[in-house]
């Protein structure tokens, strides 16, 4: 049995040692080699003397040691915490103190580029570097290279549990510092069983690994992979034609990606041979718009596109099956094997078909609560109440579980559909609007490459609709023709007031979501400096 998150890589190893686990360009590791360097890490964090649950973080771009850094932690019953590589010094140094991190592990240049956050971490003992010099420690720190850290030496590995915590992910943090949440052994485990099954993984696929490894999306596709014995291929991309490119080199048989990806792979011309091996397709991090979702399907008729939700605080939490992606496009599916979806009132009751609600997510991936920071936990992570979710009144022990924040419905049917963040909706001429159902009209129009909406402040409206749009590929967007389409296909409260036209790609967060805030941020301070 497989109760640890190590145990996913080490099982699939002592079954086939000599398969391909990664692959890296033109390098390929076995489940063997990745596993005896994983044991090594392991010793090599024990000899440190860093202790059972404490944290070592790792600010490095997908590489071979990325990857045994954190199944090395998980091994010696450590934390991983994974930061994501576009992070800025002060976000790193935030992280690093947030979570009182032990050891981290990066590269010389990166080192280079946070030394002096380092300085500032007191509880940061070690700094691992990977290649063979180290140059000068930071002041406080010990510092050696990689190959230190994996000499071979005998070790006492921590006992664990699957109860134990293993990982803290941290939020983009778009509105303040990002925080931190913490997530079980039993909790990533159950999400690679999870996805793996409904996915249909199996040793012989090769799966694209294009997401950062610090979003739960992106390690989720070392955990799948690794439970079924697969082959990851880790990219570091910069455009979308080198996603394209090692699709095609690598034979790709599975790839999951975010809505503002999908939206630039759409627009490129797929080799043919791709269609011929992608298995799989499977969207996170958001709704992928129609005409989106069209264009990848008329390019790939053979592919099975998947539609999932999911909350970091949870792992993974829904998928739409292929087979109903044409009668229900807009949905985002049911519950994921092993979990439950609820959609409630604020008073805690079930809501009617197609009454919308808050997302409430029950079961083995809820995680452990954000880091240090009981306030914010407390607000998404509470108790189910009596009379749902099986929960009956002679229960005394609380079950806890995550309430999204999310407005969605269920049909009678089941199948759940997204509505908004609470704190991202439009509240415009007594009108409660998604932006994303805004987003979806104007991609329908076909009149844009990428597209945000939001609401500003306004004196009669409560709030105005704006949309920073993108030109199509190849093409020029006119703000009044968009406005002019939006017309024809929304009602009079939902047409923007103001389309700005950007030039270049719309900013992102760090998990490469298409940053609302971030613009909304901008536009305001552009109407106020004009206004002044």
């Amino acid at each position: 049995m497989t109760y640890l998150l190590d145990q996913l890589l080490l099982h699939s190893a002592d079954a086939a040692a000599a398969a391909p686990a990664l692959t890296l360009a033109d390098r390929t590791q076995s489940y063997a080699d990745l596993a005896a360097t994983v044991q090594r890490v392991a010793k090599g964090l024990v000899h440190l003397g860093i202790a059972r649950g404490e944290r070592v973080a790792f600010y490095l771009e997908k590489r071979f040691e990325t990857v045994a850094v954190a199944f090395g932690a998980a091994h010696a019953g450590m934390a991983f915490v994974p930061i994501n590589p576009l992070l800025k010094p002060e976000q790193v140094g935030h992280i690093l103190r947030d979570c009182n991190v032990r050891a981290v592990v990066t590269s010389p240049d990166r080192l280079d580029y946070i030394a002096s956050t380092l300085a500032e971490c007191p509880d940061l003992r070690h700094v691992v570097v990977t290649g063979s010099a180290a140059g000068t420690p930071p002041a406080g720190k010990t510092l050696l290279t990689w190959a230190e850290l994996v000499s071979a030496r005998e070790a006492r590995i921590h006992r664990v549990i699957d109860t134990d915590l293993v990982a803290i992910l941290y939020t983009s943090g778009s509105t303040g510092m990002p925080k931190g949440v913490m997530l079980s052994h039993r909790n990533m485990v159950a999400g690679a069983k999870s996805v793996a099954s409904y996915l249909g993984n199996r040793a012989s696929d090769t799966i694209l690994s294009a997401l950062p490894l610090s979003f739960d999306a992106g390690f989720s596709q070392l955990t799948t992979a690794f439970h079924a014995g697969a082959r990851v291929v880790l990219l570091n991309y910069l455009v979308p034609r080198d996603v394209l490119d090692a699709l095609g080199k690598e034979k790709v048989t599975g790839f999951t990606a975010v809505p503002p990806l999908w939206i630039q792979l759409a627009q490129q011309r797929w080799p043919e041979g791709i269609a011929g091996h992608l298995r799989y397709i499977a969207n996170t991090g958001g709704r992928m718009p129609r005409e989106t979702l069209a264009r990848l399907r008329a390019q790939l008729p053979n592919t099975k596109p998947f539609l999932m939700y999911g909350l970091t605080e949870a792992f993974r939490s829904t998928y739409l099956p292929p087979a109903e992606v044409d009668r229900r496009p807009d949905s985002i599916g049911k519950a994921i094997p092993n979990a439950e979806i609820l959609v409630l009132r604020a008073d805690g009751t079930p809501c009617a078909p197609d009454e919308p609600g808050e997302l409430v997510h029950r079961g083995a991936l809820v995680g452990m609560g954000y880091w240090n920071d009981p306030e914010k936990t407390a607000e998404r992570y509470k108790p189910l109440p009596v009379g749902v979710g099986g929960r009956e009144a002679g229960m005394v022990v609380p079950e806890i579980a995550v309430f999204s924040g999310d407005t969605v419905s269920m049909d009678a049917e089941g199948f759940l559909y997204f509505i908004g963040r609470r704190d991202e909706m439009i509240k415009t001429s007594g009108y409660r609007i998604s932006p994303t159902e805004i987003e979806e009209a104007v991609y329908a129009t076909k009149l844009v490459g990428e597209v945000a909406a939001f609401g500003t402040a306004h004196p009669a409206l409560g709030q105005a609709i704006v949309v920073i749009a993108t030109p199509p590929a190849g093409g020029a967007l006119e703000s009044d023709r968009l406005i002019a389409a939006c017309r024809k296909q929304l009602p009079a409260y939902m047409v923007p007031a103001d389309v700005q036209v950007h030039a270049g790609p719309l900013p992102r967060n760090p998990n490469g979501k298409i940053d609302r805030k971030s613009l909304a941020a901008a536009y305001a301070d552009r109407v106020a400096s004009e206004a002044g």
